[in-house]
């Protein structure tokens, strides 16, 4: 193993907050030590309620008359680590190492170089009086992990500068260019139990790859949950008899389900309704040829439940009816989905029936649309309708100054800047929500295994895009 040299200042501040244990909603401590580096040096700060601090520092020498710049990057971190692990992420310090390759890692652990290395350059830009700078002003936000939850609690007022550079990036010659916003849109279904006497049959819906609602969503794969409901549907406009006794399937709102299940009474014979499900079997695996072909539809007759939901159809026909998946591309940005949208989850409890859907779009306006849809139709199938987790998203800008300062510095350090656009969510929504006047970039170093114990970070990289960084700062004049 190679030394971890902190006589770099990005290294060294690294290194530091490494010994804070930072997981998502335990950040209290990255938070004070923070707090306590501006007191130190006499700089401005501010800490909310959910452990948000702003620091700010005065433009230095000859660029009292620039506009202020914002540094932004999150302080929490996914906390995961392999098999076997003791490593306690809300107690221990995390224990880094440099391999051969010259890549730094945390043993057993996520490194949290998403977005430590943000943190870091942060702190050493703000611990450093020689680097010249416009005023600054640096947030360092909570809970970016499970939903952006500390960038929605920032006072619109205290984001005062009209241009910023997002250190959550990576690649360290590209930059993003939009994000998608969002909500998770819960539809509740309260049960109250019947009795039925009548045969319990489970329909099951496997085969499929599914995959990321963010990175997927556009090459139309199946989802399990809705197409459980169109087997249903098609086999009750064919006569079968139906009473619902449970719907699960999916693990989260941002996989596109692989499995589904539906258990339900019916008097209709098994080979009647076996023959009503292979031919929607049939015609689906025709549709998904190119997607997922192996699908499969499942019947087999269970015990009987002796009961059934009042009414259950009704939870069978939201998820039938309701918009799901790839709606909208972008017709600037080649091979981006500006818009989707994912039936998630499903699950049946003792006493209501829930799916779970996640909406994505970069255009508020088009996110506004769809879960309006969803709540009309929720209305008239007598279904409740929730709406939570809303945060905005950030659409791509033809004109960005900002973007091409950075093209200039890279190109000063013999650099092509590319530009990428995703279907996932980040801050810059939430921050240009606050002010639509920002001008946004996002930078920072190459790392790879993100989320994962395989977590590591490019040392040399972290190296030569502070150098970057630091001249786009001297550059905002």
């Amino acid at each position: 193993m190679k030394e971890f040299d902190l006589s770099r200042p990005q290294n060294f501040w690294f290194n530091e907050i490494s010994k804070i244990p930072h997981p998502s909603k335990h950040e209290k401590k990255l938070s004070d030590f923070i707090v306590n580096f501006a007191q130190e040096r006499g700089l401005n700060w501010k800490q909310d309620e959910v452990w948000n601090v702003i620091v700010e520092k005065p433009a230095s020498k000859g660029y009292e008359n620039a506009a202020p710049l914002i540094l932004q990057a999150h302080i929490d971190m996914v906390p995961a680590k392999v098999e076997g692990s003791n490593h306690d992420f809300e107690t221990d310090p995390l224990q880094l190492y440099v391999d051969e390759e010259g890549w730094l890692h945390a043993k057993d652990t996520t490194l949290g170089g998403d977005d430590g290395h943000g943190v870091a350059y942060m702190l050493a830009i703000l611990d450093d009086d020689e680097i010249p700078h416009p005023p600054l002003q640096c947030f360092f936000t909570t809970m970016e992990e499970i939903g952006l939850l500390g960038a929605m609690e920032i006072d619109s007022a205290d984001v005062k500068a009209d241009r910023m550079i997002n250190l959550d990036g990576g690649g360290e010659t590209s930059t993003g260019i939009s994000a998608a916003g969002g909500c998770n849109v819960y539809i509740h279904k309260d049960i109250e139990w019947i009795s039925s006497d009548k045969p319990t049959f489970e329909l099951g819906i496997s085969g499929l790859t599914g995959g990321h609602s963010g990175g997927q969503i556009h090459l139309e794969k199946g989802n399990a949950i809705v197409i459980a409901a169109r087997v249903i549907e098609e086999a009750i406009a064919n006569g079968m008899d139906f009473e619902l006794v449970s719907f699960i399937g999916g693990e989260k709102d941002n996989a596109i389900p692989r499995l589904a299940s539906i258990v339900f009474n019916s008097s209709t014979p098994l080979s009647q309704i076996r023959e009503m499900f292979m031919k929607t079997e049939k015609n689906i695996k025709v549709e998904l040829e190119f997607s997922d072909p192996d699908i499969t539809v499942s019947l087999k007759e269970t015990e009987k439940a002796g009961k059934a939901v009042k009414g259950g159809v009704s939870i069978v026909d939201y998820a039938y009816l309701m918009p799901n998946g790839f709606q909208h591309r972008s017709m600037v940005i080649e091979g981006l989905t500006v818009t989707s949208l994912n039936l998630g989850v499903v699950t049946t409890e003792e006493n209501e029936i829930w799916l779970d859907t996640l909406i994505r779009s970069a255009m508020d306006h088009a996110t506004d649309d769809l879960k309006d849809r969803m709540k009309l139709l929720a209305e008239k199938l007598n279904v409740r309708y929730e709406l939570a987790g809303r945060y905005s998203g950030w659409n791509y800008e033809p004109v960005s100054p900002m973007r091409e300062l950075l093209r200039k510095v890279q190109k000063q350090f013999g650099n092509e800047l590319s530009e990428h656009a995703g279907h996932g969510g980040n801050e810059c929504g939430v921050f240009k929500a606050k002010n639509p006047k920002l001008d946004i970039i996002t930078f920072g170093p190459i790392g790879s295994g993100i989320h994962t114990p395989e977590e590591k970070l490019d040392l040399d990289s972290f190296e030569r895009s502070f150098q970057i960084l630091k001249e786009i700062v001297k550059e905002c004049k």
